[in-house]
């Protein structure tokens, strides 16, 4: 059974989701600030977190910042409407995508479902060999969901590994902003959203560069990104 992690001091809205998400048979646990969200993180072993960015005591940032220095569990905030600044901020800090407050449970479960899919290996794992892919010093290996550069473990978020394994799958074709949105974060671009924009320049800081101070992932004006080879 899937497990969820649900931080936000707003108890009603929590009895509310949590109640949705176990009847859609994920397994449940709630924290309801900041503090009392570090002793639960690890205590939990959730398979995804949903943290809230406004509360008291400690902010939702300040715990995402915890989470990504101990954990590479996806995590989805809740942000207010229209406050982009916390969602670029949050999804610089590492979280795997954002969703706008209110919503709604159904809304919130096929977002959850969304990112699980493209952020769990796959039961039915296939042979190693095939599963990894070589462009110069990049090493994609799917099956353990693991990229180096010259050796080195990139340590990419879930949902940035994703969207580098679009981009390398398609090594020198351009691949659109909304392509990536799909195959990447599982859901449509919106208007405005820059998510995948902050994703791609946390993944070009993580990798390498070439001789001559590129990276390996260019920038399509008007269309969107493109991973070349040197």
């Amino acid at each position: 059974m899937t497990s969820v992690l649900l931080i936000d001091d707003d108890f009603e809205l929590t009895a509310l989701l949590g109640e949705y998400l176990e009847q859609q048979g994920f397994r449940v646990s709630v924290a309801g600030d900041g503090e009392r969200a570090f002793g639960r993180i690890l205590e939990a072993r959730a398979d995804i977190v949903v943290l809230d960015i406004m509360m008291p005591k400690v902010s939702g940032l300040a715990v995402l910042r915890r989470i990504r220095a101990e954990s590479t569990v996806p995590v989805l905030m809740l942000t207010a409407r229209g406050d982009e600044a916390d969602r670029i901020m949050g999804l610089n800090l590492g979280a795997d995508d954002y969703l706008a407050k209110p919503c709604s449970p159904a809304e919130l479960a096929a977002r959850i479902r969304a990112i699980l899919r493209r952020t769990l290996p796959p039961e039915d794992q296939i042979n190693e060999s095939a599963s990894v892919q070589r462009e110069g010093s990049l090493s994609i290996d799917r099956q353990r969901r693991i990229a180096t550069w010259a050796g080195a473990t990139l340590g990419l978020t879930g949902v940035e590994f994703n969207l580098l394994d679009v981009l390398v799958s398609q090594t020198g074709k351009p691949v659109s902003r909304a392509d990536l949105s799909l195959q990447g974060l599982g859901r449509a671009l919106a208007a405005y959203d820059r998510a995948v924009d902050v994703h791609v320049s946390s993944i070009r800081q993580k990798l390498g560069t070439f001789q001559d101070g590129r990276s390996p992932i260019q920038s399509l004006r008007g269309v969107g990104y493109v991973f070349v080879r040197e």
